[in-house]
C-alpha cells in the first residue's frame, strides 16, 4: 500500500512536467506573436479571437482532409486574415488599439463559433507526437514525454526571433518603428508597412497556437477551448519584458501552472480545486498589478507602444 502511494506521488511531478509540455504551446505561440506585434508599437488584444479561429480552422481542415498538417497551415492563414484586418483598422487616424483589439476578439470568436458548430462532435486526425520516454514502460513517464512537434517548433522560433530583433536589418526596422515612429520615418522606413507585417506575422503565430489546442491538447474543438489564453499572453509578454527567450520561459511557467490542479487531483488531493485551476489567471493578475505600477519603469517596453503615430 505504501509503495502504491509512493508511486502515485512520484507521478505528480511527472504529471506537472507533462502538463507543462502539453499546455505551454498555445501560450508560447501567442506570446511570441504578441511580442512581435508590440515590438512594432501596436497592441493586439484580438489574439484570443485569432486563437479560437485558428483552433476551429485547424480542426475543420484536419477532419475534412485527413491531414493535420494542412490544418496547422490553414490555422496560420486564418490568423493572417484577421491580422490584415487588424493592421488596417488599428492604423486608421484616431483609432484606439484597445477598441480594435476587443472588436477583433469578438469578430474572430464569432466566426469560429458560427462555422465551428458542425465540427464539435466529429473526431479529426491529431498531430503525430514525439516520444522522448526512451521506450519506458512506466505509464506516467510515457504520458509526460509525449511531445507535440508544434512545441518544438515554437521553442526553435524563440531564439530565432531574438536573433531577428538583435541582428537583422528588418528587426532593426521593427524596433525603430516601435520606439519612435517619427525617427523611423526620417530614416526612410515605412511605419505602416512595417507595423502591418509585424501584426500579420504575429497573428499567423497565434493561429498556429490555436492549432496546437485543437490538434494536440486538449485535442478537441469547442467554443471555449482557449480559456482566455490569448488575453493572458499580453500579460505574459509584459512579464517577459518583450524578450522572445523570456517568452519561452514564461510560457512554460504558465503551462506548468495549468498542470498543478489536475496533477494533484490525480493523487486525490481535491482541496481548493478551483484555486489551483485558476493559477494561470492569478499569475496574470499579479503580473499586471506589479508591472503596471506607476512607480515601476517597464524595462524593454517599446517607446511608442499603443500610440497611433
Amino acid at each position: 500500500m505504501a509503495a502504491e502511494a509512493a508511486a502515485d506521488w512520484l507521478g505528480v511531478p511527472l504529471a506537472i512536467i507533462g502538463g507543462t509540455l502539453r499546455g505551454s504551446a498555445p501560450f508560447l505561440f501567442v506570446s511570441l506573436g504578441e511580442c512581435l506585434t508590440e515590438k512594432s508599437g501596436k497592441i493586439n488584444l484580438g489574439l484570443e479571437g485569432t486563437l479560437l479561429l485558428g483552433a476551429m480552422t485547424a480542426y475543420a481542415v484536419s477532419f475534412l482532409t485527413g491531414n493535420p498538417w494542412l490544418g496547422v497551415l490553414a490555422a496560420g492563414f486564418s490568423g493572417i486574415g484577421l491580422g490584415l484586418i487588424h493592421a488596417w483598422l488599428s492604423q486608421l487616424p484616431r483609432v484606439n488599439d484597445v477598441a480594435v483589439g476587443v472588436a477583433m476578439f469578438i469578430f474572430g470568436s464569432g466566426i469560429a463559433s458560427f462555422y465551428g458548430k458542425p465540427f464539435i462532435k466529429p473526431q479529426a486526425p491529431k498531430l503525430p507526437l514525439f516520444d522522448f520516454s526512451g521506450g519506458s514502460t512506466y505509464a506516467p513517464l510515457q504520458s509526460a514525454l509525449q511531445v507535440s512537434p508544434l512545441l518544438l517548433i515554437g521553442i526553435a522560433i524563440a531564439p530565432l526571433m531574438y536573433w531577428f530583433f538583435k541582428s537583422t536589418r528588418w528587426g532593426m526596422y521593427v524596433r525603430a518603428v516601435g520606439d519612435s515612429p517619427s525617427a523611423a520615418r526620417a530614416m526612410g522606413i515605412s511605419v505602416i508597412w512595417t507595423r502591418t507585417c509585424a501584426i500579420v506575422a504575429g497573428s499567423f503565430l497565434a493561429g498556429i497556437g490555436g492549432a496546437s489546442l485543437s490538434l494536440y491538447y486538449p485535442g478537441i474543438w469547442s467554443e471555449t477551448i482557449s480559456s482566455g489564453q490569448g488575453l493572458m499572453a499580453v500579460g505574459l509578454v509584459i512579464f517577459a519584458r518583450w524578450n522572445p527567450i523570456q517568452c519561452l520561459w514564461a510560457a512554460l511557467l504558465f503551462g506548468g501552472a495549468q498542470a498543478i490542479g489536475p496533477a494533484l487531483q490525480a493523487v486525490r488531493i481535491n482541496a481548493f480545486p478551483y484555486l489551483f485551476n485558476a493559477a494561470p489567471y492569478i499569475f496574470t493578475l499579479i503580473i499586471m498589478i506589479i508591472t503596471c505600477s506607476p512607480k515601476r519603469t517597464l524595462a524593454g517596453s517599446p517607446g511608442a507602444l499603443g500610440t497611433n503615430e
